[in-house]
């Protein structure tokens, strides 16, 4: 039996999230959105916050917090700026998460407490042009030569790329072993040979930055080889399942923040001399999107749960991502039908919802990915 009771310190958090979202990040979310302006002081009072390294622990500069507290905090940031939201996720589940659990205590001090502390911000790049959803296809390669390796390639759709200042990377080291040839590195920004492409022009969550990674015999050196050699897909599949968590909960808070103006909305247009939240119509949209919100919010914080217990969660957050991306584009997409034309002119917001929602079905394993691992989990 889980106990899913917040303590006072998890109602504090969230009331601390909940509030900052509405005072910071609210006022010019449209304009952020409308000129893909990335949130810079507002990533920067996060930090100070400690929303940027929630789970780290706090010897590296981190709040130290559990899985369930952080997404509960994403949750509020989503609901009012999804692509802020972004942001913290990477941070918190694919960079900070995987230095935490895999890198040597010199990388730590080095890497962590900065990025944990929000002074540095750091990017995750394990997609390539020609991979995609086939994750180990990789032909992005390093070769060891003095005390260094020469990394040679191109990664892609990585968040964060243009605006971070660490980049953990996932490449080659022996190409004839396919998966079990990749592995991990942290790269810097200004490290010779390492360069990035422009600014993606995206649909949603257009104020966080993605962008192309170009590497041309960038030299790293093998302290920063993260694990051994080899060992790059499983940490990088490792970190993936923790971080669905995460990309749940921004699809709970865009999913919630989408209700909440469809109530806001059906409660003040007057159709045929009444309000259109009396039709059943609209009603039975509103009890279905309540009814699967609270379904998603309990699947998420079994899966955080899970993993703050040290018990297995691969299938579970795999449920919680898929459950909560389906639940969000489907609560974003009735928001800007309840709203009717208005949902659809950009002034009224609701359609960035829908825009936002559409990502949390594709990134960190699609929802036919997520299927397949669900699957796969069964059949064991």
């Amino acid at each position: 039996m889980i106990d899913f009771t917040l303590t006072e310190d998890q109602e504090l958090i969230q009331k601390t999230a909940r509030e900052f979202a509405v005072e910071h990040l609210a006022p010019g979310v449209m304009d952020r959105d409308e000129n893909a302006e990335f949130p810079y002081e507002q990533i920067k009072l996060m930090g100070e916050l400690g929303f940027m390294g929630m789970m780290v622990p706090e010897e590296y500069s981190g709040a130290g917090m559990d899985t369930l507290t952080y997404v509960i905090a994403l949750e509020e940031i989503a609901a009012v700026e999804a692509a802020a939201s972004t942001i913290m996720s990477v941070n918190n589940s694919l960079v900070c998460q995987l230095l935490a659990d895999w890198g040597t205590n010199v990388q730590k001090d080095q890497y962590l407490k900065t990025l944990a502390s929000g002074i540095k911000l750091g990017a995750y790049s394990l997609s390539e042009p020609q991979s995609g959803s086939d994750a180990s296809n990789l032909r992005t390669h390093a070769r060891r030569k003095n005390g260094h390796y020469l990394i040679n390639g191109t990664k892609n759709w990585v968040t964060n790329g243009i605006n971070s200042d660490v980049v953990v990377m996932f490449c080659l080291t022996d190409k004839d072993l396919g998966s079990k040839g990749i592995s991990a590195f942290i790269v810097d920004k200004g490290m010779a040979g390492f360069s990035t492409g422009k600014k993606e022009d995206k649909l949603g969550i257009r104020a966080s930055d993605t962008c192309e990674l170009y590497f041309e015999d960038c030299e790293v050196p093998v302290e920063n080889r993260i694990g051994e050699e080899g060992a790059g897909f499983k940490i990088a599949m490792n970190t993936l399942g923790g971080g669905r968590i995460g990309i749940a909960a921004q699809a709970l808070g865009i999913a919630r923040a989408a209700l909440e103006a469809a109530v806001a909305y059906a409660g003040a247009r007057k159709q045929f001399g009444k309000t259109i939240g009396s039709f059943g119509a609209i009603q039975n949209k509103l009890a279905n999107t309540a009814t699967e919100i609270d379904a998603a919010r309990l699947l998420i914080w079994r899966a955080a749960k899970l993993k703050d217990r040290g018990k297995p969660y691969v299938k579970e957050s795999s449920m919680a991502k898929l459950y909560a991306s389906t639940v969000a584009m489907k609560a974003a997409t009735d928001c800007v039908q309840i709203y009717g034309g208005y949902g659809y002119m950009r002034e009224y917001g609701v359609e960035r919802l829908m825009r936002d929602a559409k990502i949390t079905q594709i990134y960190e394993g699609t929802s036919e990915i997520q299927q397949l691992i669900i699957g796969r989990e069964l059949m064991k």
